[in-house]
């Protein structure tokens, strides 16, 4: 019993948030290299000007601006998404570290923004792809398996300003074409490819947004749809390229529990799971919207204009795999003005009184990520891949170069530790690709100094530093585990 000797160790990167040289290589904007830095108790915002040259400010995710308006850049303010880790030119040192803990897998992204540039009419930015060609090229040197996330939260820019971004049905063929090139040239070296990172995270985030009107709600569940439709036609498509790909789609977990036993709390978290959740991977996995998907509507006042030929597309691009991040649990009640507030990975509920919490608000609870696994294994019955678990803090560079994060280890540990007690109960679990392997930028709060990696990078929120890397103590931890298969977790 144990993990499967094939099990997929490795880690998560996102190019938007590690790649740093936003305007090199022929690379377009995307719309997080206009967002400023924030914290746990600011969000982050783009300014734009708009057609009578007033300058505004909207904020991140609305992948929105008012007609006529464009992004812009305000002299003297900082875009930590522009240096980020600066991968782009450490990748060949930052991959033979992952090859010396013993990496089997690397989830990454490749951006839309390097590869087409100006979209399908602006044509091939060779350079972009040579750039992942040399990255994948690197990865497989060590024996590393690539798993290639096509859409992290990196829209170009022009998409935006343009036609209206996710809201134009444009974008669908924009995005299979995109994809259709990526894997074409990958089709012999990566295996696993997910289509949208967190597909969920707009919808998820609509209840904490007080700006949002019935106009915007509605717009947002037509971008879901065109999202949903975009990433059938790319398992379709990808499935004809290589028939031996798998290709899954990911949706950010909303663990949630009842805070008491009332009736009416287990309706609550019922009803939010359906709503936050399952209604995305019930869509993906089994090929058309759930049963529950027209109260959905109902409640949000939403009407879509869903065609047969939109069913037929759904129904023939399912994903083979289902991938999701897991960082907390959170609890729901009908009674909460009685309970304080939790904050959270896209979701926001009552702090559970049996849980800790990191400095960033997120509550720590490993038995929820095997409840999770139970729970997504036993409703879908298709293979799992967590692609970001992690935990989020403030690490101390010492002047040996050392960096101690018992904390990082003492997380990391409890969870592969119930992981392995779902895959002994039965789970199918492709692999553990956390988040994130090497520090980088926060694309909630961009901040530099929350930190997620075995990798310290020496550089501060506001881009200062040397750049050099440095072993955390959870680094040779984390190489003791991959040595052991999950094993060896002291």
């Amino acid at each position: 019993m144990g993990f499967p000797k094939k099990f997929l160790w490795g880690g998560d990167i996102s190019a938007t948030q590690i790649e740093g040289a936003w305007n090199e290589g022929g690379k377009s904007p995307v719309e997080p290299d206009y967002y400023l830095g924030g914290n746990k108790d600011t969000l982050r915002y783009a300014y734009y000007r708009d057609k009578a040259g007033n300058i505004g400010k909207v904020r991140q995710y609305s992948g929105q601006l008012p007609k006529g308006a464009e992004y812009i850049f305000k002299n003297g303010e900082i875009y930590p998404n522009h240096f980020a880790s600066d991968f782009y030119h450490h990748y060949q040192e930052d991959i033979s570290l992952l090859g010396e803990m013993g990496f089997k897998a690397l989830n990454l992204t490749i951006s839309w923004a390097r590869i087409l540039p100006n979209g399908i009419r602006g044509g091939l930015n060779k350079e972009g792809l040579d750039f992942y060609k040399n990255v994948v090229s690197e990865l497989k040197k060590y024996d590393i398996e690539p798993i290639v996330t096509m859409y992290k939260y990196d829209m170009p820019a022009f998409f935006v300003t343009e036609c209206g971004g996710w809201s134009n049905r444009q974008l669908i063929d924009e995005f299979v074409a995109f994809n259709e090139i990526c894997m074409n040239a990958f089709k012999d070296d990566v295996k696993y490819w997910i289509t949208f990172n967190e597909i969920n995270v707009l919808i998820a985030l609509m209840d904490s947004n007080p700006n949002l009107n019935q106009q915007d709600k509605q717009r947002i569940f037509e971008e879901t749809h065109h999202q949903f439709l975009a990433a059938a036609k790319v398992v379709k498509m990808g499935h004809e390229i290589n028939s031996n790909f798998k290709i899954g789609c990911m949706v950010a977990s909303t663990t949630v529990y009842p805070m008491t036993p009332d009736p009416d709390g287990m309706a609550l978290v019922q009803k939010f799971t359906q709503d936050k959740f399952f209604y995305f991977a019930d869509t993906m996995i089994r090929g058309g919207y759930p049963s529950y998907s027209q109260r959905i509507h109902e409640e949000n006042q939403i009407t879509l204009d869903i065609c047969t030929e939109d069913k037929q597309i759904l129904l023939e691009g399912k994903a083979d795999f289902l991938a999701f991040s897991y960082y907390m649990s959170n609890c729901l009640t009908t009674h909460m003005d009685l309970y304080e507030v939790s904050n959270g990975n896209v979701a926001i509920g009552g702090k559970n009184p049996y849980l800790e919490s990191t400095e960033w608000g997120w509550q720590i609870d490993a038995k929820g990520l095997k409840y999770t696994l139970h729970q997504l294994y036993d409703r879908y019955n298709v293979p799992l891949l967590i692609v970001e678990n992690g935990i989020g803090a403030v690490d101390k560079l010492e002047e040996d170069g050392s960096v101690h994060d018992d904390y990082r280890i003492d997380y990391h540990k409890k969870h592969i530790q119930k992981i392995k007690e779902a895959i002994e109960e039965g789970v199918d679990l492709l692999g553990y690709t956390m988040w994130s392997c090497i520090d980088l930028v926060s694309f909630s709060t961009g901040e530099l100094r929350k930190r997620y990696g075995f990798v310290y990078v020496d550089v501060d929120d506001h881009g200062k530093g040397s750049f050099n890397r440095y072993r955390k103590d959870s680094f040779y931890w984390y190489k003791m585990i991959i040595e052991s298969n999950g094993e060896k977790l002291y």
